[in-house]
């Protein structure tokens, strides 16, 4: 699959796609159980969010295989996040911003409450992140894949899918790389 990161010119297209560079990125994959104990499965180019289903906060407990990255954050949910993925929703929960060549990914909390200053992790690419609802009953969360949901989830198992990769295709000029260069140095103007 390939994507046109460059604003459309049909008079410039021959010569972009020429001269195009390539990127080429693997998704996420997501396996969850439900309360049910169905297993549903989907890939997410962007981030999973693991998110509260009610009005009361999530609580979960982050694993990295067999290690514990937190044994219980209370929030509003949580981002696991690829490198493309990285300056769009989880950038918005103050999340890193990863470079594409980095063979990493992000854990980002969304507005968490217990413990508070924890600001998430950057793990391998390698990482197999396992999130666990700590009370199903009355702190109910949903998974999603970029737009696919998957309600009342119990556990969820996300990892990087070598077997799957997208080719981006970008010229020198309207590349990811800038456009992460430019978030990562971008001062917020504020109107009073």
């Amino acid at each position: 699959m390939v994507f046109l990161m460059n604003k459309f010119n049909i008079y410039k297209l021959k010569k972009n796609l020429v001269s195009s560079k390539l990127v080429r990125i693997n998704p996420l994959e997501m396996k969850v159980i439900n309360k049910n104990n169905q297993l549903k499965k989907s890939i997410a180019i962007n981030e999973v969010s693991v998110l509260r289903q009610s009005k009361q906060a999530a609580s979960v407990k982050i694993l990295n295989g067999k290690n514990t990255l937190i044994k219980k954050l209370v929030s509003d949910g949580v981002l696991v996040s690829t490198p493309a993925g990285s300056t769009a929703y989880n950038l918005s929960v103050h999340g890193p911003i990863l470079n594409l060549n980095s063979k990493k990914i992000a854990i980002t909390p969304i507005s968490p409450f217990r413990p508070r200053r924890w600001k998430g992790k950057i793990t391998s690419e390698k990482s197999q992140i396992s999130i666990l609802n700590l009370n199903v009953k009355k702190r109910p969360i949903s998974a999603v894949a970029d737009n696919i949901e998957v309600r009342n989830a119990k556990n969820i198992k996300v990892k990087i899918n070598k077997k799957i990769y997208f080719n981006l295709l970008y010229d020198k000029n309207n590349s990811l790389n800038k456009k992460i260069k430019i978030e990562q140095t971008r001062k917020e103007t504020f109107s009073k």
